[in-house]
């Protein structure tokens, strides 16, 4: 073992090790893994907490240059599960997934060091929150980003409602957020919503050209630039938190979320009542 390798490996066994998290160090570059590729990569408390926990050691750890976040499989992230499990979990305590959510995104946000997102499929729900939150977005032609929150009766959370307005402005963060239309890689990228979009079978030496020249930066001048874009632009980010928890906090508990998450169970149309 090199000197250089010690701090690296050392730091390595202090990040949370759960199944559904992946956290590995190596030559400067921290790897994040989102891993239940079966459900898209569907996010659960533990998996936010773990993500969260992860980037606020990072902070303080002189191993790590920079981050790269991505997904197992088909997907970045679906956002929170749906499924009647995901959900049975979800409804013992809706404000500690949120609060893990907002913890995550927060984290990502603040970490003094550059974050890569790899976005090689679908970003949903707080799934496209933990990209926005990245400092560089890169995604495959395959991808696509995806508010999905009024289809089944609830509203953006994990800071969206001011990460996506932040990066492509009011009226457009209002279609995706309103509407739940689906957007694609290429148009993501021509709203300026991503840092870039390449063929599925060029992303992974995109990133990789990408983080090296990250790695190889001035640290410093690096961590000052991120402060100060993050400063200038997310002014409304602790704010978003506030607003979307209470808000969702309300919409969690009505007849019409019931009715979403069932219609979405049973690939159905919801029949909302606004109750």
């Amino acid at each position: 073992m090199t000197p250089s390798d010690a701090p690296a490996e050392s730091a390595n066994r202090e990040y949370p090790a759960i199944d559904d998290v992946s956290v590995s160090v190596a030559d400067g570059i921290l790897s994040v893994t989102m891993n239940r590729p079966d459900s898209l990569n569907s996010l659960t408390q533990d998996m936010l907490t773990a993500i969260a926990e992860t980037f606020e050691r990072a902070a303080a750890d002189p191993g790590v240059r920079v981050v790269r976040l991505g997904g197992a499989g088909r997907g970045f992230s679906s956002g929170a599960g749906l499924s009647e499990e995901d959900q049975n979990a979800k409804s013992h305590d809706a404000a500690g997934v949120l609060d893990a959510a907002n913890r995550a995104v927060a984290a990502i946000v603040a970490l003094p060091k550059p974050v890569v997102a790899v976005v090689q499929g679908p970003a949903a729900g707080v799934g496209l929150s933990l990209a926005l939150a990245c400092d560089v977005v890169l995604a495959s032609d395959q991808a696509f980003f995806l508010l999905a929150f009024t289809k089944i009766g609830l509203m953006p959370d994990g800071g969206a409602s001011a990460l996506v307005a932040a990066a492509i402005g009011r009226i457009r963060a209002m279609r995706l957020a309103l509407l739940a239309e689906r957007l694609s890689a290429a148009d993501a990228y021509d709203w300026g919503l991503i840092s870039g979009v390449f063929g599925a079978d060029e992303l992974d030496a995109a990133v990789d050209k990408v983080i090296a020249k990250l790695k190889s930066g001035p640290a410093v001048a690096l961590r000052k630039t991120k402060h100060a874009v993050n400063e200038a632009t997310l002014t409304e980010l602790e704010d978003a938190f506030a607003r979307e928890r209470e808000g969702q906090l309300q919409l969690l508990v009505s007849n019409d979320f019931r009715e979403g998450t069932l219609a979405f169970q049973q690939n159905r149309r919801p029949e909302f009542t606004d109750s």
